[in-house]
């Protein structure tokens, strides 16, 4: 299977997971517990039907959104991931650059493997930074500075992960950052050759936004779970996102929010975005998914807060549902680390290139001819 016979994410799973290690693509691929909830996130999408109108006259398309004052080109975002270094030796510098193409927003992890300053250097279109609140204070400050400094236009603040979720795939696999080459493991790297040859030879793994202060994670191998275990601050709440918001003084996201109690705190707090997320079924197995929340939390806030859907997303369709039910743009994380895996910034060009190409046409099957023209009237529930 080569970069041309990939259609759709799926493809690009299959081809990510021929070229990957297994504790690798499986970082990538699995989730908490019984990964009932990753599973859900997209099967969500299939419990309400598109109804189009024909006859519109649908030779222009305009899938311009703004999303946190920027407009962008299409309503679907590249949502912040970590470690992605790992996945392909260009990591997120293919994904920005791959953003910057089709002018859409990008983020960065606290955990990314390229700097803030590198990013807020080489990109144009809009950026935000996902901001974990580390046990140090010193750290967080560091971060949120820089984040200005390099002119970034959004922090995204996770408030999902005080505890990390049971990642079975990765306890079985021993997955670590930087990984840990163990007798169990040490075959699945041998067989892979272009991937060690890649790690070891080229750019020296790191995580630059946050090796000024820790070591763990760059300089000492540890699990996820260890990380946000030991590192995270459990205490996190609403004064402290609060805070966040004040300190960093410009558009500010809630990475994570499920409820419409915790949406409407989010307004209460100032937050101009929320990004409905449950981790990609990371965190808290059985949990709804994010397409699932979408309307009533519309119902409650919508017009007053800029409402992401992030999650499951595999098609153009997925998009325009979600949009219809009330989201202002959706989001996605795996649908690019697996064509980023599969073929690096090629094979992330191709795969956004794909879901811009099906949100434009379904855009026109659906008889609408502007985003803003996809509202509850355009579904119906099964």
């Amino acid at each position: 299977m080569q970069l041309s016979d990939c259609h759709n994410v799926e493809d690009f799973r299959r081809l990510a997971k021929a070229r990957l290690p297994s504790p690798i693509f499986n970082y990538i691929d699995g989730a908490a517990d019984d990964e009932r909830t990753k599973d859900r996130n997209t099967s969500a999408f299939d419990d309400c039907d598109l109804v189009p109108n024909v006859l519109a006259g649908v030779s222009d398309i305009d899938m311009d959104v703004t999303v946190m004052g920027k407009p962008i080109t299409m309503p679907l975002m590249l949502s912040p991931t970590a470690l992605q270094r790992l996945f392909h030796w260009q990591g997120e510098r293919a994904v920005a650059a791959t953003a910057q193409t089709f002018g859409t927003w990008f983020g960065i992890s606290s955990l990314a493997t390229v700097s803030i300053e590198e990013i807020g250097e080489t990109i144009s279109s809009p950026k935000m930074f996902q901001l974990y609140i580390h046990k140090d204070k010193g750290l967080n400050r560091s971060m949120i500075e820089r984040c200005k400094a390099a002119k970034f236009d959004a922090i995204a603040l996770t408030v999902d992960t005080i505890v990390s979720g049971n990642r079975e795939r990765c306890l079985r696999s021993g997955f670590t950052s930087p990984p840990r080459f163990t007798p169990s493991s040490v075959l699945s790297y041998a067989i892979h050759p272009m991937w060690a040859l890649n790690y070891l030879f080229r750019e020296k793994f790191a995580l630059p936004n946050l090796q000024t202060h820790v070591d763990a994670g760059t300089n000492v191998a540890v699990s996820v779970a260890e990380y946000f275990n030991t590192m995270l601050d459990t205490s996190m709440d609403w004064a402290m996102a609060e805070k966040v918001r004040s300190d960093w003084g410009g558009e500010f996201c809630l990475k994570g929010i499920m409820s419409v109690e915790d949406a409407r705190r989010a307004v209460d707090i100032g937050a101009t975005a929320i990004m409905v997320s449950n981790h990609g079924g990371r965190q808290l197995d059985g949990s709804r998914a994010p397409f699932d929340q979408i309307s009533e939390i519309a119902d409650a806030v919508g017009g007053k807060i800029d409402i992401i859907c992030d999650g499951g997303v595999r098609r153009g369709s997925h998009v325009l549902k979600a949009i219809a039910a009330g989201a202002t743009a959706c989001s996605g994380g795996r649908l690019y680390l697996y064509a980023l895996a599969a073929a690096g910034e090629a094979g992330v060009q191709r795969v956004v290139g794909k879901l811009r190409d099906e949100i434009e046409r379904d855009m026109k099957l659906m008889g609408v001819r502007s985003v803003s023209e996809l509202d509850a009237s355009k579904l119906r529930w099964r």
